[in-house]
């Protein structure tokens, strides 16, 4: 994807470590540490994934007319996504109970019930996206079948609470505060000398998707009351608080969560205007953000802005 322009802070790079670092080959599914798919004793079947590509079911605020024909169109918000994959669990023949029992174990152990969400991915004609899910159900039937050729055809379904599917890579792009130009240094000599350019405190990002995605934002101090405002859709985030050389805030847009230095929580300092955290998003398409601050050293204050592309 184009990952934006930054300004001050160098190119936007890519952040190590996202969902499905185990995948290989197109039609494969990573869910946590276990990979599913070609290449693996779970076979993706002639079914293969249902609700993958789907849109989500969707909520909707919709208003019928008293008086009149049709209504008024209301805000739409897609509901939970549910994953359903038809796997055939296919040991090695020459391997027998031993091979059998593995492979089951392995899936009994990453389809277990769990209360937090991890990463499901699916690689599908060179393009991987993910989402956070669930396991809510899995069926193994245990019928002659399986008895007798080791072979059974298998269930798994997952529940994403966000719906979103998410690029592997996730961006990152920093920013530091504004820095005026030098200018010319008098008395003049040839040939003239302008100075080191000047820094707009502005940085431009793009969400490759279809959906719009939520950020994780890092103020970095030494600054106060630091703001990062998005011109795409004039929202902003600010919050009355001073970090010092080495403080950091810490804002995820998709959590709602604001944390000082990593623990204490500072949601409560937005100042007026600064909109919800779960509402500050990156739409499709690019986005210029700006940071800000009521003052700050240019030097070493900064905005780091971490996010994904995101698919319906």
């Amino acid at each position: 994807m184009a990952a934006g322009t930054t300004y001050g802070h160098g190119a936007p790079e890519v952040a190590a470590g996202g969902p499905g670092e185990l995948i290989t080959a197109d039609g494969q599914v990573q869910w946590a540490d276990l990979l599913l798919g070609p290449g693996t004793v779970y076979w993706v079947a002639a079914e293969g994934l249902t609700g993958w590509e789907e849109l989500p079911g969707l909520e909707s605020s919709d208003a019928n007319r008293p008086a009149g024909h049709g209504g008024w169109p209301g805000t739409q918000w897609a509901q939970p996504r549910t994953v359903t994959a038809q796997l055939w669990l296919a040991p090695d023949p020459d391997g027998g109970s031993e091979a059998v029992l593995a492979a089951l174990r392995a899936l009994r152990s990453a389809t277990a019930v769990r209360d937090e969400e991890e990463w499901l991915a699916v690689r599908l004609h060179g393009e991987t996206l993910a989402v956070r899910a669930r396991v809510t159900q899995r069926v193994v039937p245990t019928d002659r079948q399986f008895l007798a050729s080791r072979l059974a055809k298998v269930t798994v379904q997952w529940k994403a609470m966000d719906p979103r599917r998410y690029e592997s890579d996730a961006r990152r792009a920093a920013v530091g505060l504004p820095r005026a130009e030098p200018g010319l240094s008098w008395p003049l000599t040839w040939p003239l000398t302008w100075g080191t350019p000047g820094a707009s405190g502005d940085v431009t990002v793009e969400n490759a998707g279809s959906a719009a995605t939520p950020v994780l934002i890092a103020f970095t101090g030494p600054c106060v009351t630091p703001r990062l405002a998005n011109h795409r859709d004039g929202t902003w985030l600010e919050y009355g608080i001073e970090l010092t050389r080495g403080d950091v805030l810490e804002v995820d847009t998709a959590e709602g969560t604001v944390l000082f230095n990593g623990t204490a929580s500072r949601r409560h300092l937005a100042t007026v205007g600064s909109v919800p955290e779960e509402l500050f998003t990156l739409a499709p398409g690019p986005s210029r953000l700006s940071f800000r601050a009521a003052s700050g050293w240019a030097e070493e204050a900064s905005a780091t802005v971490t996010w994904r592309s995101a698919e319906w």
